[in-house]
């Protein structure tokens, strides 16, 4: 079963961070990415660019309503993912235990709804 991992970090804690401590998050992600590229449930990954670069669009009444910069003002910032394969839900929390940003922020694990169950509940 495929899952997300949603990496949720304080986006100024990060800006702020000291290069060398930023070095050592990266080379942290770096193994981390490797671990689950040879375990085999490594789908896809990525970080995402600050919240400020990001656009919300909404639609209400056929008019579309573009927002840029952060929505909402949170504590943490969505700030990358990886897609993995894992078994179960056991496994899927197991990686996301392992994530770097789990020490320092949150990692969501929401498990990736098929098209094909989707089809099925029709």
């Amino acid at each position: 079963m495929r899952y997300m991992l949603l990496i949720y970090a304080n986006e100024a804690a990060m800006a702020a961070a000291p290069s060398d401590k930023t070095y050592e998050i990266s080379a942290a992600y770096g193994a981390y990415t490797e671990a689950l590229k040879k375990s085999g449930a490594w789908l896809a990954g990525d970080r995402l660019k600050p919240t400020q670069l990001a656009t919300a669009v909404r639609t209400a009444n056929g008019k579309t309503n573009v927002l840029d910069g952060p929505y909402a003002d949170t504590k943490e910032q969505l700030a990358g993912f990886y897609m993995i394969e894992a078994e179960d839900a056991d496994a899927a929390i197991a990686w996301a235990a392992r994530c770097p940003g789990a020490s320092a922020g949150t990692i969501e694990v929401r498990p990736i709804w098929e098209m094909t169950e989707y089809a099925s509940q029709k």
